[in-house]
């Protein structure tokens, strides 16, 4: 861990007035006691004076501290700021800290140096999945089932907010991020594995959202009991995936799409080897031994500093060239995450070159998912064309999935989300104006939102022979298989 030294004050901010106690959920409240009344003024200062000795010792020992000795050193680091600050405060003659006040102090430095600091307590409560941040005190949290609470503030000050980012940016061992006024974006895999994106400096304050990683292991049959998508197109999706079909999942932002896209690598046969490509890690399929015997994931880096004669920043990595490290990794299945812009080239490539693979995007459904994708390409330079991006997708892309989701007003004012499959279509070369063609393999009726059968593909009743229960798709369509 590489903890900069970025001491900048005195031993204590005596003087500085206290955080007033927030309105935290109950069960933060019960949890972590430490966020209510603490003077966190005092707790940045203390975090960023045990960074710099901690790195003193880190650097003494020559860099070669494991975690768990880090861990403890940083431990006893903290323990000695707080007997000096309390010494201090009895020569000043002010009251002394109380026993439990002192573990409290030291449960949240500690929260600060390896946690999330003022976070902490609501990446542990099981109920959060995103944490929405506008300013240091605008916190709102969105709880599993859609329903939207306002948090308490995670920081003093919007500067205090954003020294904790830079700290946090710098501290990963595997994968540092920049983040300053030169470099004002910052998306970065916490500890637990949730996603962190933030803005400073071109916001009028600092802006954080932080995606929690609920539901890492699923299959297709807990969308099913989630009434997600039925049982059909359940049948439908699973064989497609045995039978080496590339996917791509699409949504709004929130949608769930990356969990429908987890329930899809569930049904990869545990023996294939797989290699994931993402900006950040969201799948998470390495972490899943009995569900996968061999997975190799890959994830890209940003780089520091200014750009190269080759376009790169220094220890930039990026997606392309994992996937190209990657061929010699006897892979069966690559799968590239989450598709926003040119790395779609890398998506392109691993639907060519591997046994059907699986990414997600954003799209208002699934046909409009197709122009998205080609949107992405052609950020990849001028190099790229719409014709060669639309042949491309309509070579590579098998089947688009979209999630829809609905944000219902309870009568408290909060939020209620519902998410589900909508669409299943089949992309193919087509016509010479479009340059492709589309089948509604599923889709929502009449009386229900969820995709139900309509139309099927010849190309595509051969999955039956992977488990697809194509009588059923005709029973429901009041048709005889044909």
């Amino acid at each position: 861990m590489n903890h900069p030294a970025d001491s900048d004050g005195p031993a204590a901010l005596r003087h500085s007035p206290r955080s007033q106690p927030s309105e935290p959920m109950p069960v933060h409240r019960a949890r972590h006691s430490y966020n209510e009344g603490l003077d966190w003024d005092l707790i940045a200062v203390l975090r960023k004076q045990a960074s710099a000795r901690l790195s003193e010792v880190n650097r003494d020992d020559g860099g070669h501290l494991s975690k768990k000795e880090q861990r403890e050193r940083g431990r006893a680091i903290i323990l000695e700021l707080l007997n000096d600050e309390s010494a201090v405060r009895m020569t000043a003659g002010e009251e002394s800290w109380t026993l439990a006040v002192q573990e409290q102090m030291a449960e949240a430095l500690d929260a600060a140096l390896f946690g999330m600091g003022r976070l902490q307590p609501l990446l542990d409560d099981d109920r959060v999945e995103n944490i929405l941040i506008a300013g240091h005190a605008r916190v709102w949290l969105e709880l599993a089932g859609g329903r939207l609470v306002k948090g308490p503030p995670v920081a003093s000050s919007d500067q205090e907010l954003i020294d904790f980012l830079v700290f946090l940016a710098s501290r990963s061992e595997a994968n540092a991020r920049p983040f300053s006024e030169s470099e004002p974006r910052l998306h970065l895999r916490l500890d637990d594995g949730s996603r962190l994106a933030a803005v400073a400096w071109v916001h009028p304050f600092p802006s954080v959202v932080i995606r929690r990683h609920r539901l890492r292991k699923v299959r297709l049959e807990d969308l099913v009991d989630s009434q997600t998508c039925t049982q059909l197109a359940a049948s439908f999706l699973a064989a497609a995936v045995k039978a080496g079909r590339s996917v791509v999942v699409t949504g709004a932002q929130g949608a769930g799409k990356t969990t429908v896209a987890r329930a899809l690598c569930a049904e990869i046969p545990k023996r294939e080897i797989i290699g994931t490509f993402e900006t950040v890690y969201e799948l998470h399929l390495h972490e899943l031994e009995d569900q996968h015997d061999i997975v190799f994931p890959w994830e890209a880096r940003p780089g520091f500093g200014e750009r190269g004669p080759d376009g790169k920043k220094a220890g930039e990595f990026t997606l392309a060239e994992a996937l190209i490290d990657s061929f010699k990794f006897n892979i069966s299945r690559q799968i590239v995450g989450e598709v926003t812009g040119p790395e779609i080239l890398a998506m392109f490539k691993a639907m060519e070159s591997s046994n059907g693979s699986i990414s997600t995007t954003h799209a208002r459904n699934a046909v409009g998912a197709i122009g998205k994708l080609a949107t992405c390409a052609l950020e990849a330079g001028p190099q790229i064309t719409y014709e060669y991006a639309i042949r491309q997708i309509a070579a590579n892309v098998d089947i688009i999935v979209h999630v829809a989701m609905d944000k219902s007003e309870l009568p408290d004012g909060s939020a209620q989300l519902s998410r589900w499959v909508s669409e299943i279509i089949v992309v193919t070369p087509g016509e010479k104006e479009l340059g492709y063609a589309t089948t509604t393999v599923f889709k929502a009726g009449p009386h229900s939102r969820v995709a139900t059968p309509n139309v099927m593909h010849d190309d595509y009743k051969e999955l039956e022979q992977w488990g697809f229960d194509l009588t059923g798709f005709y029973s429901e369509r009041g048709e005889a298989a044909s």
